[in-house]
């Protein structure tokens, strides 16, 4: 069900939007740390290890592409905030055009470069077979996971985190079985458990579309709306394009973390990808937070509410603030039992190496929230310099720590790698949020006499009544805007954008 985020308290607003996302984003966890711990304890230490070993190849190709069709929606946000359903439709239209080539291109090329790369990573030669089936069958499957990322993107782009989170969630529970199936009875190894996801993820492309047919009707293509022009689809590509820069330059600095963990043996690979699925967990919170200040942002910019936009993202630190200094709590004191969780009797030296550096990563989560949501608030106003430099910082940091910290101290060095990138973007983010700031409080503000009497239902998430949870509808106001006023705002909000 869309929703407008242009009404009521900015922060409950926004973390009304969050929570859904934030459980989609654990559910969507729960596909790596299945894999991780059937093929763990089901196929030992050594194949973990190689499902790690792809990580950050993997995040370096489909990191491009999740980050390209994330920013294929800020426009579409921006025209439902502005209330022009055209707009939303021809956007929509333009960001399935691009997604649909990414896809092609992915799945033709990345398969052949995968063993290429991997020898170049260093991977150890034990792992290099396993790494390469289970890369393989990942990127075959890329056109899956792009499309759920786009249509997911684009159904919260119109307000609704919810139908994303359970279309999701029964991919994750089909997940869990075909993963268990093909690695344990039908005996596929780690290309059974890389092929699960990809099958998992195709039926969470096949609910979203049928949803969209059935349900939302802002989203219903028409033969006039796929008639994009090439400035649509230069609108799309300068807002996706850095923010899938933006992914790609981190993954490279993951690519010399990933060098360095090579090189210090099979157990400092499987503690890496162990921790980095309770990593992946803990971050989820936040990561969530900063989405949904994206499309907060975006949809009050296009509805011309600069007053919320600074407010909301004030409002969403603070609960950024809070939330990562109790995750970093959690992990500091229980991150070695978590972490036993996924390898069996017999590990200890990979269980001691991945306590310490959730220990590492839990004591700086409060400059990883600072970052989501600062970096969301940009995106969301359509700036691409800043977000890509921060990426570029990111690289720097962590490939500079990896490299030389790494030999300095070993592991230790290299776990401190991703909180030094966190803390360097960081410092770039905050003065540029607060120049945009300033920016917003000189803009005009919507009138109140533009806000009607019509309402939406907009669902809430009630009290839990025994075991069960109520769920209750309400209504709330939603911005009318006339027609000419409105192609002004759209046109006004577009020309911000590009600027």
């Amino acid at each position: 069900m869309s929703r407008t985020l242009t009404t009521g308290s900015p922060w409950r607003v926004i973390l009304a939007f969050s929570v859904p996302l934030l459980i989609g984003n654990v559910v969507q966890q729960m596909y790596h740390i299945v894999d991780a711990v059937v093929v763990g304890r089901w196929l030992g230490v050594d194949s973990l290890a190689a499902v790690g070993a792809t990580g950050s190849m993997l995040f370096l190709l489909i990191g491009f592409a999740w980050g390209l069709t994330s920013g294929f929606a800020i426009p579409t946000a921006q025209a439902f905030g502005a209330g022009d359903h055209a707009a939303v439709r021809r956007s929509v239209a333009a960001g399935a055009t691009l997604t649909a080539m990414t896809s092609v291109v992915l799945t033709v090329v990345a398969p052949f470069l995968s063993r290429p790369l991997l020898e170049l990573l260093q991977t150890p030669p034990e792992l290099l077979d396993d790494a390469t089936a289970f890369a393989v069958v990942s990127f075959l499957g890329a056109g899956a996971t792009m499309f759920f990322n786009y249509l997911a993107a684009i159904i919260r782009a119109i307000g609704d985190s919810r139908t994303p989170l359970i279309f999701l969630t029964v991919a994750c529970v089909f997940n869990v079985v075909l993963v268990v199936l093909m690695v344990g009875p039908l005996g596929w190894g780690v290309g059974g458990a890389a092929l699960a996801t990809v099958v998992s993820q195709a039926l969470s492309v096949g609910l979203c579309l049928d949803y969209i047919r059935r349900r939302i009707p802002v989203l219903r293509m028409r033969r006039a709306d796929w008639r994009i022009t090439r400035a649509d689809l230069a609108l799309h590509l300068r807002l996706g394009l850095p923010m899938g820069f933006q992914a790609s330059i981190i993954a490279i600095g993951t690519l010399a973390v990933q060098v360095r963990l090579n090189e210090l043996g099979a157990d400092a690979v499987a503690a890496y990808t162990t921790a980095s699925r309770v990593d992946g967990l803990a971050i989820a919170l936040l990561q969530s937070l900063g989405l949904a200040v994206s499309m907060f942002v975006a949809q009050n910019y296009g509805g011309g509410r600069p007053d919320r936009i600074r407010q909301g993202v004030a409002q969403a630190t603070w609960m950024a603030v809070i939330g990562a200094v109790g995750l970093g709590a959690v992990l500091i004191t229980l991150g070695a039992p978590l972490v036993r969780l996924f390898v069996g009797d017999g590990s200890d030296d990979v269980v001691s190496l991945a306590a310490l550096m959730l220990i590492i990563n839990g004591a700086t989560y409060t400059a990883l929230g600072v970052l989501f949501v600062l970096r969301g608030a940009l995106q969301g106003l359509g700036h691409t310099l800043v977000p890509t430099i921060t990426g570029i910082v990111e690289l720097f940091m962590r490939a500079g720590a990896a490299v030389v910290l790494g030999a300095l101290i070993g592991f230790a060095g290299v776990a401190w790698s991703n909180p030094l990138a966190w803390l360097g973007a960081t410092a770039i983010l905050i003065p540029a949020y607060l120049r945009a700031r300033r920016e917003l409080a000189s803009m005009p503000v919507a009138r109140a006499d533009h806000i009607s009497a019509a309402t939406t239902p907009v669902p809430v998430v009630g009290p839990a009544s025994g075991s069960m949870v109520v769920d209750a509808v309400v209504t709330q106001p939603v911005p009318v805007v006339p027609a000419r006023r409105r192609r002004r705002t759209v046109a006004a909000a577009l020309r911000r954008s590009r600027g």
